[in-house]
């Protein structure tokens, strides 16, 4: 088994034993009680993320729960707003904690382990943004970023074409993560990426002339396109010899990666690779690109959702405060 398919299966063997740890108070209130937290976390979650998210979450309120000496049947919703009330993280944090124990006690109804969902009635805090809180990268930034990479090793190639992808697609960086080889489909008249976006969406990006040349010229100084086309397009750099391994890079990589690209360049590392999906939407949008089709580029159920990445409004207001004469 090739070492990087093994390191996968560890980590997924590994979040299932965390997630079948059952907390005193689960295991207290009897078998059916067990098999609902086991059906929600292991059988009803599919995506890795909101499973880890909603199993900090329901841990977190039912330690809670049981250092106020209270068991599973006599949990009230007065209880579950003071837990709420006390909790001290972002209002946005909160609304996931509460999604996630409304979610497993509507299992633990349905199971009847408990007759109502104490969860259910329990309001959060009025939270509304007009603008995400992304950091900001501008189009002279982005520029000054990928002028700044000399292109002289795999490993400056690698990074060119991803950045360049990341700007390019707006895609996000756990998507441009995922790519494999066989995802750069030379459909004829031009390049596309095929994506396997966040919520299972499969999404196709043509590929702008400078980002095919970008990926062309890492695909081949790489040697990535000589191997089997299941293999990750993205991959780390093998510690023990200056080449890259067989490993996807994972959007911590990523990360890790364009910190140290920014500071390379001078560039306020702040910015994180999300930054870019700001970036391209607000150019475009200053371009007069139709809403609707930004869009669908970022790959938004919402058209809300994606106002959030225009920082147009920010620009105004910056030349506005510019002008106060004091």
């Amino acid at each position: 088994m090739p070492n990087n398919h093994r390191q996968a299966v560890t980590a997924a063997e590994t979040r299932q034993h965390a997630a079948l740890i059952l907390p005193k108070i689960i295991a207290e209130a009897g078998c059916a009680a067990g098999f609902a937290w086991e059906e929600f976390f292991l059988g009803r979650i599919r995506n890795g993320y909101t499973r880890r998210a909603y199993l900090h979450a329901v841990r977190h309120f039912l330690g809670w729960a049981g250092s106020q000496q209270r068991d599973l049947q006599r949990i009230t919703p007065g209880m579950v707003g003071q837990y709420f009330d006390e909790l001290t993280i972002a209002i946005p944090s909160k609304k996931v904690y509460l999604s996630g124990i409304r979610a497993f006690f509507d299992v633990l109804v349905e199971r009847h382990v408990i007759v109502l969902n104490p969860a259910l009635s329990v309001r959060a805090e009025r939270y509304s943004a007009i603008e995400g809180r992304t950091p900001e990268i501008t189009v002279d930034q982005v520029r000054r970023l990928l002028t700044s990479i000399a292109a002289k090793s795999v490993v400056d190639l690698r990074d060119r074409a991803l950045i360049g992808t990341l700007i390019y697609t707006a895609a996000r960086a756990g998507a441009v993560g995922k790519l494999r080889v066989k995802d750069f489909v030379d459909e004829g008249p031009q390049f596309v990426l095929k994506f396997s976006e966040k919520g299972g969406k499969a999404r196709s990006i043509p590929v702008r002339s400078n980002l095919q040349s970008y990926l062309l010229e890492y695909i081949h100084v790489a040697g990535v396109g000589g191997g089997p086309v299941e293999l990750p397009l993205f991959r780390t750099v093998d510690t023990r010899k200056p080449e890259l391994s067989l490993r996807a890079m994972n959007g911590v990589d990523i990360c890790r990666m364009l910190k140290r690209r920014l500071l390379a360049a001078g560039l306020p590392t702040i910015i994180s690779p999300h930054s870019f999906r700001a970036c391209a939407a607000t150019d475009l949008l200053l371009q007069g690109v139709a809403l609707e089709d930004v869009q669908y580029l970022l790959g938004h159920s919402d058209s809300r959702v994606t106002k959030l990445y225009d920082r147009r409004q920010k620009q105004v207001t910056r030349n506005i405060v510019e002008r106060i004469s004091v």
